[in-house]
């Protein structure tokens, strides 16, 4: 009777463990997705310099899925929260290690000026960006990294790649707003003016002088004839209605033999889309050409809903 008992006790165990190992592992709960263009804010109100929920988790290893990390890089007077409300849960739901920086803001000031990004010069930024990546690619082990960058930031990252030894340290290029060409006007006239003033500290945005078209970075940025690096993979997307880069064909670059470029213009697959400048970093539209271009193979169908200016929320 007590063999009966003990084999009984033992399937029992058995059958237990086996429940166990094959119980479902409890899901991550996801991040709410907002998205609108001013949706990171409240947070850095409440959390002065802390980071998103779901980004800058240096434990955080890449799948197979998505082998590497993305970075995040903010507009002029953006930041690491204030900037990326829409993208950071919806890339960290999708199984992305994500990562932003603030970089550029003037040493030496208060919260919230330290929020206050992209004010310094082209160069210093870009050292901050080689520094910050670096450090990614140490804490998830990527070899290479993709970027996705807001106005400024997806002019800044090309010095980057082409002075601070980012060339083969980045694989997707991600460029909402781009502004390879400067902005300001393309005239021979504003390319003078590029050239006497690119140069020139202006009050609080010391480093703005040089997305100017003819500046000094502007000039470096283009070395080689062109703004980008053969082995990179580029997309470019832009809005016709943009106020702040001018025009907004100063974005659309086409790549020359052996490079990898894709142009966007939202409006061209739906007229409903009012993005401008700000607009186009909050829409879902926007973002998900973004996760396109992050991963090619398994794309998400891209929504043509009715996009408002300003907040881009849709």
């Amino acid at each position: 009777m007590k063999s009966v008992l003990r084999l009984v006790v033992a399937v029992c165990a058995a059958l237990l463990g086996a429940v166990t190992v094959i119980a479902p592992a409890q899901a991550e709960p996801k991040l709410p997705e907002n998205y609108n263009f001013f949706g990171g804010i409240p947070y850095e109100l409440q959390h002065p310099g802390g980071s998103l929920p779901g980004s800058n988790d240096f434990s955080c290893k890449p799948s197979a899925e998505h082998p590497r990390p993305v970075i995040l890089v903010h507009g002029t007077g953006g930041a690491k929260t204030t900037n990326w409300g829409s993208y950071v849960p919806m890339l960290k739901n999708r199984g992305y290690c994500v990562f932003a920086l603030t970089y550029g803001a003037l040493p030496g000031l208060p919260w919230p000026f330290t929020a206050v990004g992209g004010m310094d010069k082209i160069q210093v930024s870009a050292a901050q960006l080689a520094k910050f990546v670096e450090r990614v690619r140490k804490s998830t082990g990527a070899e290479t990294v993709d970027l996705i960058g807001h106005s400024q930031g997806t002019y800044m990252p090309t010095y980057y790649l082409k002075y601070y030894g980012g060339a083969d340290k980045v694989t997707n290029y991600v460029s909402i707003a781009p502004l390879w060409k400067g902005t300001g006007s393309l005239t021979p006239q504003s390319k003078t003016l590029g050239q006497l003033l690119g140069n020139v500290p202006m009050p609080m945005c010391i480093g703005c002088g040089g997305m100017m078209p003819g500046s000094d970075v502007n000039n470096k940025i283009w070395r080689g004839g062109s703004p980008y690096v053969k082995g990179v993979k580029y997309t470019n997307i832009m809005t016709r209605y943009d106020e702040l880069v001018i025009p907004y064909t100063a974005g659309y670059v086409r790549g020359r033999k052996g490079e990898n470029v894709k142009n966007i213009v939202v409006q061209d697959t739906c007229s409903q889309d009012y993005s401008d400048h700000l607009a186009i970093a909050g829409s879902r539209r926007a973002a998900y050409f973004a996760l396109n271009a992050l991963d090619e193979k398994n794309p998400v169908k891209v929504p043509c809903s009715f996009v408002p200016p300003f907040t881009g929320q849709s």
